[in-house]
Formats: C-alpha cells, structure tokens, sequence
C-alpha cells in the first residue's frame, strides 16, 4: 500500500464516522441512553406491554439520533413485529390532521386503502381498532411524536386517545415522545397524565471529560490490516498527545462555552479532520485551532471591522452608559457622553451634531444597536431609547483588532472591563 493511499483513507474513515450516527452513539454501556431506550422498547415488545417515554434534551443532542439507531436496530431484530408511526408537532398539533395522518401511514403500512375524506371520529376509531389487531398479531406500533411539547397544547385529544387505548390488555404501543422542554411532561393534563408511564430519558450535553472521551473513540484508528500497524500505532499516539494537551483543553473549553451540543461538536471534529495534513498524515493542535476559527460564528466582529472611528465612538459611549446604569439612553445622552469623553482627552477630532446623528442611524441600521421597544415611533430618533447589541468582550476584542482605532478607546474599554 502506498503511504499517500493509507494516509488518505484515514482521512477518508475518520469522516465516515463523524457522519454515522450508529458508530457515535451505538455502545454497549449499561447506562447510556442507547443501551436504556433499547431495553425499554425490546421489552415491551417481547412481553407484549404498553409503553410510553420522553426523549428530553436541548436541541443537537442527540435525541433523534439515538431513537433512529435504536428503531433500526429492533426492525433488524423483530423485522416483523415492529411498525413506526412518525408525527410533528410543528406539522400535526391539532387533533385533526394528527389523526389523519396516523391513518394514512397505517393504511400505508398495512396495505389498506386510505380514505381522505374519513372524518375525525372514524380516523380515531380505526387507529383504535388497528391497535387491537397488531395486539392480536403480537406486533407493536411505535408512535414517535417529535416536537412533543406542541402536542401538550389545547385539550391534548391525542395524546389522550393514545394512552387510553393503550390501557386495553389488547393493544401493544409504544409512545416516544422528543421534545427540547424539560418539564414537557409538566404540561399534560391530569388525566393524561394518570396514563403515561413516567419514564425519561434526559440527553443532557456532555462534560469536558465525556467530549474527549468522544474525541479518543472518533480519531482513534483500528489496529488491524486496514492500516500499516506502525502508522495506526503512531497516528493513535498523537491524538491521545494533542487530546491530554493543556492549550487543546483550552481550546476545546472555549468551544464548550459557545455550543456544547454533540451535533457542533462533531461539526467541529469534521472541520478539524478536512484540516488534516495529508503531507504527514497526522492529526496536529494546529488542525484543530483552524478548525475553531473557522465555525466560531463572530458576525458582530465582522460588522465591527468596516465601521468608522465616529461609529466606534458611539458603541463606546453606550457600553460606559450601561456600565454606568443609566435608566435611559438615547442620542441626546450618547452626545453628552461624547462630549465628555472629547473634554477628558482633548481629542482632536471632534464630529458635529449632525455627522453624529448620521453614524447613529447608520449603526441602528447595521443592527449594532436597536431601539428598546416599538413605542414612541412617532417621536424623532435623536429621543427615542436604544440598547447595544454587541456585548462587552466583542467590542472590546473589536477595538483591538481594529488598526485605525484611538488608544484612549481601547484604554477606556480596559478600565470599563
């Protein structure tokens, strides 16, 4: 095997893993959600039971994915024991058209023909009565009702018609629910509520600790004849060295801080990957520093670049009004701030009433700062109140990256910070 093959099939595995889901959360630990949710729906259909489980977690982490991994994992295993029903708050939180579409993927998936023109009550009753005979046929239906928390709205007919079917000796179910509220199960009626099972799975985002546990599993190669055993022995070696490495953990820290979700996480793995020097064929921190830079979303930064010394002024004298907490600020009190900030340095560019006003509305219209409320619209823009949109640490990271900004700014900023 050549040394550039094997250097880009390593490039070539790593980012194959990055986008399956099987290989990121598929483990056989006892208590990871995979292994839980697994259990839980192969045992009610197995034994022939009802169940029902909340899937709760802030968005990207990895809540649907988990459910999609272990759904094609019991159709593997139970091919013909198992039919999914897939809903979406967003789609079908009303009554209505949930039922309907419930009845369409069950006639789908049964073979029946699908009448359009079904009423509420006959969808109802034939969800009920399609429940019944999977229960005879020993088969389970699992609903997955995604955006969970926008079914608990209104009179909940759904849920409610679910779970009480669901009571019967006769049906075999089983309700998924996925939603980003944490208290979703807080929102259902009570006696929707005295139906549910009251089992949660909570898919929290990981601690440093777990995300290089995540890291070591992604970027380790196989020591096997895929790769030449020297190459997979030392390429393992580095990544262990750059993962224990105190400036990485820096690195990885400050990316935590903005978005520790999984589904970033592995967006930042990627971007690291794709940075890998297929020269050498290692991994290095430099691969992963670019990778930071490059998703780290910074668009007031770049706002910041492309405005004037006036405009930088102005942000300036708004973040000392706040510092000061002043109850009100609009451009009549910017004026007076700028006025005594040109006194205190005698600067000597100072800009008229007018060029200011212009910068104003300028920045209003770059959304670097907006006004507090809609109120008072008919009142002129020199009096109506305004608030900055750009926080302390990005103006002040700003004012540094900026060549042509006054030094009496950044100082000014550094005795605010």
């Amino acid at each position: 095997m050549e040394p550039e093959n094997h250097k880009t099939k390593a490039v070539n595995v790593l980012r194959s893993r990055i986008c399956d889901p099987k290989f990121i959360f598929k483990n056989d630990y006892p208590d990871s959600n995979y292994s839980k949710l697994k259990f839980m729906i192969s045992n009610s259909v197995t034994e022939a039971c009802n169940n029902s489980i909340l899937l709760l977690g802030p968005r990207g982490s990895g809540k649907n994915a988990v459910l999609e991994v272990v759904i094609q994992d019991l159709l593997q295993e139970y091919p013909d024991s198992i039919s999914v029903i897939r809903l979406n708050g967003l789609l079908h939180s009303d009554d209505v058209s949930a039922f309907k579409e419930i009845a369409r993927q069950l006639c789908m998936e049964h073979q029946l023909l699908f009448s359009k023109a079904a009423s509420f009550d006959d969808n109802s009753q034939f969800m009920v009565a399609i429940l019944k005979e999977c229960g005879l046929a020993h088969k389970t239906v699992i609903f997955v009702l995604e955006e969970f928390d926008l079914f608990a709205q209104g009179k909940q007919r759904l849920l409610y018609s679910l779970l009480d079917a669901m009571q019967s000796i006769a049906s075999q179910a089983v309700v998924l629910g996925i939603s980003c509220r944490l208290d979703a199960d807080q929102l259902l009626e009570k006696r929707v509520r005295s139906r549910f099972s009251h089992r949660k799975l909570l898919f929290l985002p990981p601690s440093m600790e777990d995300s290089q546990k995540l890291l070591m599993h992604m970027l380790t190669l196989p020591i096997d004849s895929s790769f030449p055993h020297d190459y997979a022995t030392e390429f393992n070696t580095r990544v262990q060295n750059i993962i224990e490495d105190r400036k990485f953990k820096e690195t990885l820290q400050k990316y935590l801080n903005v978005d520790s979700c999984v589904k970033h996480l592995l967006r930042f793995l990627f971007c690291a990957v794709s940075h890998m020097d297929l020269q050498t064929g290692f991994l290095s921190q430099e691969s992963f520093e670019i990778a930071f830079s490059s998703i780290q979303r910074q668009p007031k930064l770049e706002c910041l670049r492309n405005c004037s010394n006036l405009e930088l002024h102005i942000l300036v004298c708004m973040k000392r009004l706040e510092v000061k907490e002043k109850s009100l600020c609009n451009f009549n009190s910017l004026m007076k701030e700028y006025k005594s900030m040109h006194d205190s340095f005698r600067t000597s560019e100072y800009y008229s009433r007018n060029v200011c006003l212009r910068a104003f509305e300028h920045l209003i219209h770059r959304e670097m700062i907006c006004f507090t409320d809609n109120r008072g619209q008919n009142l002129s823009v020199e009096f109506r109140p305004v608030k900055l949109l750009i926080s302390s640490a990005e103006l002040h990271q700003g004012l540094r990256a900026y060549n042509s900004c006054p030094a009496y700014l950044i100082k000014l900023m550094d005795r605010e910070g």
